[in-house]
């Protein structure tokens, strides 16, 4: 019974002292955890340093280049200045030579435009192109600058070429024509044959070559005979207008005049039925 009293006071007393040395260790622990803190935070600082040192080179880094660069591009700006007095200056010199100035090759330029479109375009006639403004530029030294003297001397060609009339075509009348069937024929367009009639009022292409008077020229549009050869004309779109404008007016006289001599052909059977039926009385 003592013995077994002294078993449990043995291991209560070992309980206790084991108890107390994982208390120890636990403290120890604990300090060692508190160490280890503190470490990271004095790294973490440290750390944060070596950033702030980086950073701040790399800006003074940055700064130096923009600064640079900066003055590259004050540079480039002094460059293109300078160049463009320079061009300027030989812009005036260039002007100068043909007895001009800038402005004055502004107005010029605006004449030669407007020039240059009309001849283009054929608009009008080649004497209202050398009018406006073609003679006043031929007179122009300014039409030798290199802006100008390619297109001048195609634009004085076009007039040249615009100015010469091609020889009339011919058609030689057969047997059942008329001027309505041969405008068909040669504009695809009947309604041009007063076009062909104008042509050959004053006489027809091979007049010297027929024997009789009334075959040497065309004076009726109705009246045309075989073996003469028509001019058949150059049309313009303008022209070919006019052609059917007097085409259809042509028409309507035409008509209009028919039928009035109809009224009076029948006004004259009428009469002459009257005078029967008064000579039966």
């Amino acid at each position: 019974m003592k013995l077994h009293k002294l078993f449990i006071l043995f291991f209560l007393a070992l309980g206790l002292s084991l108890n107390n040395a994982n208390v120890f260790a636990q403290d120890d622990d604990d300090d060692d955890d508190d160490d280890d803190d503190q470490q990271m935070e004095e790294m973490d600082e440290e750390e944060w340093q070596r950033q702030m040192d980086e950073l701040n080179a790399e800006k003074s880094n940055l700064q130096s280049r923009l600064s640079a660069l900066t003055s590259e591009i004050d540079g480039l700006k002094q460059t293109s200045a300078n160049k463009d007095k320079e061009l300027e200056k030989c812009e005036n010199d260039l002007y100068a030579l043909v007895g001009t100035t800038k402005s004055g090759v502004a107005d010029f330029r605006k004449k030669f435009e407007e020039t240059e479109k009309k001849i283009n375009g054929k608009v009008g006639t080649p004497d209202d192109a050398r009018k406006m403004y073609f003679d006043e530029i031929s007179k122009d030294k300014a039409r030798c600058l290199p802006e100008f003297a390619d297109r001048y001397a195609s634009m004085k060609k076009k007039l040249e070429d615009w100015g010469v009339k091609p020889p009339e075509a011919c058609y030689t009348v057969v047997k059942g024509d008329c001027l309505w069937k041969i405008s068909k024929m040669k504009f695809g367009s009947p309604y041009y044959w007063p076009a062909i009639w104008d042509a050959n009022k004053n006489g027809v292409a091979n007049a010297d070559a027929l024997k009789h008077a009334r075959h040497k020229k065309v004076t009726n549009p109705n009246l045309i005979y075989p073996g003469q050869c028509l001019k058949i004309p150059t049309l313009t779109d303008a022209q070919k207008k006019e052609a059917e404008m007097k085409s259809k007016k042509y028409r309507k006289v035409r008509k209009t005049k028919t039928t009035t001599d109809t009224k009076k052909e029948d006004v004259k059977k009428d009469e002459k039925k009257d005078e029967k039926k008064d000579v039966k009385k």
